[in-house]
C-alpha cells in the first residue's frame, strides 16, 4: 500500500525514512499517487468548510461561498500543491549535485511528496474553519515537516548529517520563495476575477 509509510513517518521516521528509500529503489512510479491523494485532503476538506461551515471572525456571521466558487479555488489549490511538490523535487534534485550526491528526478520528487506529509494531513481542519485552530496545527504542522526534511535528507540522500543540514536548509529557503510566489500568482489571479464568490 503506498500510503502504508504515513504512520510511520510519525511513529519512528528515522527508520521509515530508510524503509522509503529502500522501496523506491525497486519501484518508484507507484509513490507518486502518495501526493496525488493526500493533497486531496487540504482540497476537500476547504471545500467543505467553505461552503458548510463558513470561515467567522469573532461574533460576526460566518462568510460561505458559493458552490461553485469554492470547488473552483479547491480545485486550484489541488493543483498548486502538486506542482509545488514538482517543482520542489526539481530543485532537489538541481541542488543535490552540490552536496555529493546524484539521485533521480524521480528520487527528489517522491521525497519531497513526503515530506508534505504532515501538511497534506494537517488540511482536515478545514473542514471546521476556525482562525486559531488552524493556525496552531499549520504551526504545528510547519514544525514537523522542517523535522522530516531535516532528518530524511541524509537518509533518503545517503549523506552526512552534517552535508544534509545545509541541503535542509537550501531547501527550506527555496519553500519559502516557491510559498512567496505562489500568493503573488494567488494574488494576481483574484486581481483579474479568478477569486472567491461569497453566499448571500
Amino acid at each position: 500500500m503506498v500510503l502504508n509509510h504515513v504512520w510511520g513517518l510519525f511513529t519512528h521516521p528515522r527508520e521509515e525514512w530508510v524503509d522509503i528509500r529502500k522501496e523506491t529503489l525497486v519501484n518508484k512510479n507507484r509513490y507518486l499517487s502518495h501526493v496525488l491523494i493526500l493533497a486531496a485532503v487540504p482540497a476537500i476538506s476547504s471545500y467543505i468548510g467553505a461552503t458548510w461551515t463558513g470561515w467567522s471572525v469573532g461574533q460576526l456571521d460566518a462568510a460561505k461561498l458559493t458552490a461553485t466558487s469554492a470547488l473552483t479555488m479547491s480545485l486550484l489549490s489541488y493543483l498548486a500543491i502538486i506542482f509545488a511538490v514538482f517543482i520542489m523535487g526539481g530543485f532537489i534534485h538541481w541542488m543535490a549535485k552540490t552536496y555529493g550526491t546524484n539521485p533521480s528526478l524521480l528520487k527528489c520528487i517522491i521525497f519531497t511528496a513526503y515530506v508534505g506529509t504532515p501538511l497534506y494531513l494537517v488540511g482536515i481542519v478545514g473542514i471546521y474553519p476556525s482562525i486559531p485552530i488552524t493556525m496552531t496545527a499549520i504551526i504545528l504542522a510547519i514544525g514537523y515537516t522542517a523535522y522530516l526534511l531535516y532528518i530524511g535528507i541524509p537518509r533518503v540522500m545517503e549523506i552526512p548529517p552534517e552535508r544534509g543540514f545545509l541541503f535542509s536548509t537550501s531547501v527550506v529557503c527555496v519553500g519559502l520563495v516557491l510559498l512567496v510566489s505562489m500568493k503573488v500568482v494567488t494574488a494576481i489571479f483574484w486581481g483579474i476575477g479568478i477569486g472567491p464568490v461569497y453566499s448571500f
